[in-house]
């Protein structure tokens, strides 16, 4: 048991990390492209003005190539990136909690909850709403469902949390104690 646990927190930590540092790179791409389709800065037309190149900053070789359309940038780019920023910092929430040394507290119970609630009820509507101004792929559908998905396997997780930390206030709190 002491070794699954260790086991399982070594894994929550590194996923924890790899979560942070990707919601982080979709953030700072989001604030970085913002601000250079708001002001023109490294910004490159091509194909008659069709498409843009987002350039790496002070040079003219291009990071993320675009549609040059205004539902576009707005529903298949910034939200894409805006939406999945916020994924993956909710998922490193989500794992941080399986390496602390409590686990059923309401803190932990919270993070569950965001990340179940964010992943029923926000990827749904943006896409059909997205699916008014641009082409929704169906590969895009599918994302959807699995974003579901995960929602509803959180949402039980969540349940159990509350079980575990209704026992838990009943009885003592309950670690998880491993070897460093």
């Amino acid at each position: 048991m002491i070794i699954a646990m260790n086991q399982t927190k070594i894994i929550a930590k590194i996923l924890y990390y790899i979560c942070f540092i990707l919601s982080g790179g979709y953030l700072l791409t989001l604030v970085y492209s913002g601000l250079c389709l708001a002001t023109g800065f490294s910004v490159s037309p091509y194909k008659d003005g069709k498409f843009l190149h987002i350039n790496y900053p002070f040079t003219e070789q291009p990071f993320l190539n675009i549609e040059n359309n205004y539902p576009y940038i707005v529903f298949s780019f910034l939200t894409v990136l805006i939406s999945y920023g916020i994924f993956f910092w909710l998922s490193a929430r989500v794992f941080k909690v399986f390496f602390q040394s409590t686990l059923f507290t309401k803190e932990n119970i919270t993070q569950l909850k965001r990340f179940y609630r964010y992943n029923i009820f926000i990827p749904l509507p943006l896409v059909v709403i997205a699916s008014f101004f641009v082409e929704v792929e169906s590969m895009i559908w599918g994302l959807v469902l699995i974003h579901f998905m995960l929602g509803i396997f959180c949402l039980f997780l969540a349940n159990i949390f509350k079980q575990g930390a209704t026992f838990a206030k009943r009885t003592r709190p309950i670690y998880i104690i491993c070897p460093s």
